[in-house]
């Protein structure tokens, strides 16, 4: 199966939601007005696009309605496919562009982080990377054990301590690693569980400092996982971990568990934030980069 079409079995369920309440929304007007737009608004709301992002939405709408002289309410829905198409963006890519390349993953407990270090993992394997990944998630009980079992699925190698050690010194070693055996890709598991920001901030800093003292100039990416099922509150996680971290992309997990995948859409306008990498099924090969025009395709076609 390809990848548009595991994108869009993935998005069956957010599709069926969103797209259902839409399209029966747009069939009940005969003309288009203010009552269409408040309604749409709410509907949007509702498929968890959120409220920021339902009202420029609709304003963008109301403004190419007015530009077009547009009055069937049925063309709503390919102007809807362009406005949130134009809102999410072109497609960015990781950042892989120095040998090593350096990948944090950082996200709460439960979110399918350490799952979906190893699909990615395996994915970068499969292009011919040289690929090490550091388990400096040493704070969870298991974590380490978890993420070998994965890292033997991709076939990559894995650096470890003892649960309770310094992540940061797991970091280091994979890093000197890296340079020892010239592999193109370290990534980087981190604790999930943190007991406030402050502490966060300062195992973040100390991970980056490691980074860039043993690997300096490299392409470093800090990837947020989220778990798309559980909506907004993604949302609110992310706001969160924006405060303390420097975050270049998202990796927006269970998406085909959901529907909730309205919630790309809000993360990436109101945080401005790319959504770089989904995950829509859990095999070891069901990781893609995000596309922003095959996502709306997915959704609306």
């Amino acid at each position: 199966m390809g990848f548009f079409e595991k994108l869009k079995n993935g998005l069956k369920k957010t599709k069926d939601s969103m797209m259902s309440r839409i399209e029966s929304l747009l069939h009940s007007f005969t003309k288009i007005d203010e009552e269409l737009f408040e309604e749409l608004e709410e509907t949007l709301i509702m498929c968890d696009i959120g409220v920021n992002t339902s009202v420029k939405i609709c304003d963008m709408l109301r403004e190419r309605v007015k530009k077009e002289g547009v009055t069937d309410p049925a063309m709503i829905k390919d102007m809807l496919k362009d406005v949130i198409t134009e809102m999410l963006g072109e497609e960015q890519p990781l950042d892989m562009s120095t040998t090593p390349s350096v990948i944090l993953v950082i996200g709460v407990n439960g979110v399918g982080k350490t799952t979906t270090i190893g699909k990615l993992a395996y994915e970068l394997h499969n292009e011919g990377k040289r690929v090490i990944v550091a388990a400096a998630d040493t704070f969870r009980a298991a974590a380490i054990d978890q993420l070998e079992v994965w890292t033997e699925r991709a076939g990559v190698d894995i650096i470890k301590h003892n649960e309770g050690s310094d992540p940061a010194a797991v970091v280091f070693d994979a890093l000197t690693a890296a340079k020892a055996r010239n592999a193109d890709i370290v990534i980087c598991d981190t604790a999930g569980r943190l007991h406030n920001k402050k502490n966060l901030m300062d195992e973040l800093k100390k991970i980056s400092r490691i980074v860039h003292q043993q690997a300096e100039g490299c392409a470093l990416e800090v990837l947020l996982a989220l778990d798309a099922t559980t909506g907004q509150n993604a949302v609110n996680q992310a706001k969160q971990f924006n405060e303390v971290a420097d975050i270049t992309g998202i990796i927006l997990t269970k998406l085909d568990g959901t529907a909730k995948g309205g919630i790309i859409i809000s993360i990436t306008d109101d945080l401005k934030i790319p959504v770089k990498l989904v995950t829509v099924g859990e095999k070891i090969d069901d990781l893609q980069p995000f596309n922003a025009r095959n996502f709306v395709d997915a959704l609306f076609d």
